[in-house]
């Protein structure tokens, strides 16, 4: 079978097909997870918004959605422990009706989680909730509600699962454009055409199966398949910021639970940085993927209004913004009350099988369900699925005190240390293998920086990165940290896929500006001050 699009969903269905014995490859026309995959708001839930929306609007499909991803939030922590944890989240109540509301709603959470939760939910006193988070505004509040959901790295637990699926025998390429469909005399897909978008060379891919997992360009690939389709997708834009860690004074997070539009806004610390997002705005294809100065008046206006802080956006270190793909409903209703489920759809006429909508906390579930579809178009019948419980690369044997043990055999900062086992688990032994034959590619990235050198060559071996922005963003994540610190290790990283490429003095140079430029950009489209 052949997978279109390298998301949540596509590396989903390719180890899930690959695990079942199908012969599988996925291609992407970009980066792996270069999409709203790595994107998210770094959360693995249930989504107290949606349960919310279920019962005041007795919206069963609203619940059905949070109870699946509650139940498979729990798989998203144990099959990848060094990318996935639980975390605390506290709701602010400033009435006692708030107070009263927000504990038996998430009392509600609890029970619909029941084995899989993660830990109970309780009410705070005044008192309990400053201790806890010593930076909330005091004024009128009345307490708070402590609840547990997951928090991961998108990114690389995308990457991760790319990496999985390689190693048991699927195949993968990255920056491969699908520009067309071959038929057979039935008009049922047998080929996909293809552009390798970096040397400009075309190629097919043959199979008995395809499967559209692109995301919000999903109804591309499906009228690519069959023009008479209607389109089944709308798209909502959500955008995040990056402020310093220590706006909050505290490792819960802050789940800011309504807006004027109807909407909640999170708070989270999240590697080194506290993650505020997200927008929830409708958007276009053509639409592009950075944060406005309007989106981050938004978010800081209300952190402004529950810390006691008055962050401007010469606090914001960095940003990002991704599209949701949604499932059309009922027309005139907003991005923010359509119901984030997926649905798997096959065209009678093409053959083409399409996994639309679903968020990343589904994704296992979104790819069982695309695969037992597949299964069932080629054979009548499908097997069991393995993903369940399946670890994924990196964490057999992983303990969260295994950055201890790194730091003392090859004399890490704990900083260092702790960054390699969030970013490639039990496989950072590999990377430090590296440093004993160059022990240059021990030095840090950029000053006081906890990334090293020998990340950068292991990903360029060993995980397809192709440009400075593979690297920064996706698999080390130095450009999530900040836009600064992504630009002063730019010529570094330029000159290690120069090595490893034999890249010219004049390709490395462009490279380099090429790289500067989009963080120049990002500052300019932000109003934020290079």
């Amino acid at each position: 079978m052949c997978i279109i699009g390298g998301g949540a969903t596509g590396m989903g269905c390719a180890l899930d097909a690959q695990l079942r014995g199908l012969s599988t490859v996925l291609l992407d026309s970009g980066d792996f997870v270069s999409g709203a995959s790595s994107s998210s708001t770094k959360l693995a839930h249930g989504g107290v918004r949606y349960l919310q929306q279920a019962v005041e609007n007795l919206d069963f499909g609203q619940y059905a959605m949070v109870r699946e991803a509650l139940h498979e939030r729990i798989h998203m922590l144990r099959c990848a422990p060094y990318l996935a944890r639980a975390l605390e989240l506290l709701v602010p109540c400033f009435s006692w009706w708030e107070l009263v509301y927000f504990t038996l709603g998430l009392k509600v959470y609890d029970l619909i989680a029941s084995a899989d939760s993660l830990f109970p939910s309780r009410m705070l006193s005044k008192a309990e909730s400053l201790r806890r988070m010593p930076s909330l505004r005091s004024d009128k509040l009345v307490g708070a509600v402590s609840y547990a959901d997951g928090q991961f790295d998108d990114a690389r637990f995308g990457l991760t699962l790319a990496k999985t699926f390689a190693e048991h025998g699927g195949e993968l390429i990255n920056y491969a454009r699908a520009i067309g469909f071959g038929k057979n005399e039935s008009g049922k897909l047998e080929l996909l055409e293809a552009t390798d978008q970096i040397t400009g060379e075309r190629f097919q891919v043959r199979a008995r199966a395809f499967l559209n997992c692109t995301g919000a360009f999903a109804d591309r690939i499906r009228t690519m398949a069959n023009p008479t389709l209607p389109e089944r997708l709308r798209l909502s834009k959500g955008a995040h910021l990056l402020v310093p860690l220590e706006v909050i004074q505290s490792g819960a997070a802050l789940l800011i639970p309504k807006t004027e539009d109807g909407r909640v806004i999170f708070a989270t610390p999240w590697l080194g940085r506290l993650l505020v997002g997200t927008t929830d705005d409708e958007a276009k294809l053509s639409d592009e993927m950075v944060v406005t100065p309007d989106e981050i008046k938004f978010l800081l206006k209300h952190v402004n209004r529950y810390l006691k802080v008055d962050l401007t956006s010469g606090d914001v270190l960095a940003a990002f913004a991704g599209m949701r793909p949604l499932v059309k409903s009922k027309a005139g209703v907003s991005t923010s009350k359509l119901i984030r489920g997926h649905e798997v759809e096959v065209d009678d006429v093409s053959s083409l099988i399409s996994v639309l909508g679903g968020k990343w906390t589904t994704y296992r579930a979104m790819a069982e369900d695309g695969i037992n579809q597949v299964q069932r178009v080629l054979y009548g019948k499908q097997t069991a699925c393995r993903t369940r419980e399946f670890l994924l690369a990196g964490a057999e044997g992983f303990l969260p005190g295994y950055w201890e043990q790194l730091a003392a055999e090859y004399q890490l900062s704990p900083e260092t240390a702790i960054h390699l086992t969030q970013k490639f688990g039990m496989e950072s032994s590999k990377v430090l293998e590296l440093t004993r034959h160059d022990s240059q590619l021990l030095k840090p990235l950029y000053d006081h920086g906890a990334p090293i050198c020998a990340e950068v060559v292991y990903v360029i071996r060993e995980e397809m990165a192709q440009t400075i922005e593979d690297i920064l963003l996706r698999r080390l994540g130095v450009q999530f940290h900040g836009w600064k610190e992504a630009a002063l290790a730019a010529p570094v990283v330029g000159q290690f896929l120069a090595h490893e490429f034999s890249w010219t003095a004049s390709q490395t140079k462009d490279a380099v500006a090429a790289y500067l430029h989009s963080i120049a950009h990002l500052f300019q489209s932000a109003g934020i001050e290079k």
